[in-house]
């Protein structure tokens, strides 16, 4: 591979080569493009086939991916599609040791969901969106929530303004008018308290040496979470395109 290509570069043209040799021809989404600021036209499917004559747009199962049971569960997704989930994990076991009720463990071990297997922006409103239908209201509340007060500190629970916010976003940041809306309409809810708990236990979960099982957590998941019989991304749920997304992120159509 040419060594005077740019990251960018090796990246796609690796891509292109497993492409190739998995006989798929993988293109990726315009949301993709636009996060590496590119704004061209699309990958051309037709072209890209006409110099690949045995390839297709890639429309099942991609092989590069772990394989996923046929009915996906909860779990199933921690193991095979979300990314390194060690801080939620951590940030679930913090709850449980504060004697957190169960659906605020729950919503401790999810909070991150869409951040390490969907998108980043937004997490904390996608995040609740994705487990709307198998949780309890409380549960998608805080989940939403937490996104918005994880920016104001709160000195009756001892909650600061995150440092690394600080070196990350710089001094001068102000969270968007829409995040500073939801605030005021938030911190007088009756379940503020369940979105400032994932806050606090947010916080304190980034140690790289604690290592915390995601098997501590079945039988919560099992009490709190109402796993469709059919599997995720296959119930007919109003998020199961979702779920979907993220068994097949790499889908064509």
């Amino acid at each position: 591979m040419n060594d005077t290509q740019t990251l960018s570069q090796r990246a796609d043209a690796l891509e292109d080569k497993m492409s190739r040799e998995l006989d798929h021809i993988v293109i990726k989404s315009r949301l993709y493009s636009m996060a590496e600021g590119d704004m061209g036209p699309p990958a051309n499917a037709n072209a890209l086939m006409a110099k690949n004559p045995n390839a297709r747009v890639l429309m099942g199962d991609d092989p590069r991916l772990p394989a996923m049971p046929e009915k996906p569960t909860l779990m199933d997704f921690f193991k095979y599609r979300f990314g390194p989930a060690a801080h939620l994990l951590q940030s679930a076991r913090h709850a449980v040791k504060a004697g957190l009720p169960d659906n605020m463990v729950l919503a401790c071990l999810l909070h991150d969901i869409s951040t390490i297997g969907f998108i980043r922006g937004d997490h904390g409103y996608w995040g609740a969106q994705l487990v709307e239908p198998y949780v309890d209201e409380e549960v998608t509340w805080a989940i939403r929530a937490h996104q918005v007060l994880r920016f104001y500190p709160d000195a009756s629970v001892g909650y600061e303004y995150p440092q690394a916010y600080i070196k990350a976003f710089g001094a001068d940041y102000q969270p968007d008018p829409y995040v500073e809306d939801d605030y005021n309409r938030m911190r007088n809810h009756k379940w503020y308290m369940s979105g400032r708990m994932i806050t606090v236990h947010d916080i304190y979960s980034f140690d790289p040496n604690v290592v915390v099982e995601l098997e501590e957590f079945t039988d919560v998941i099992g009490r709190n979470f109402r796993q469709p019989e059919q599997g995720l991304g296959f119930d007919n749920s109003p998020v199961a395109h979702m779920w979907r997304a993220m068994i097949r992120p790499a889908k064509y159509l």
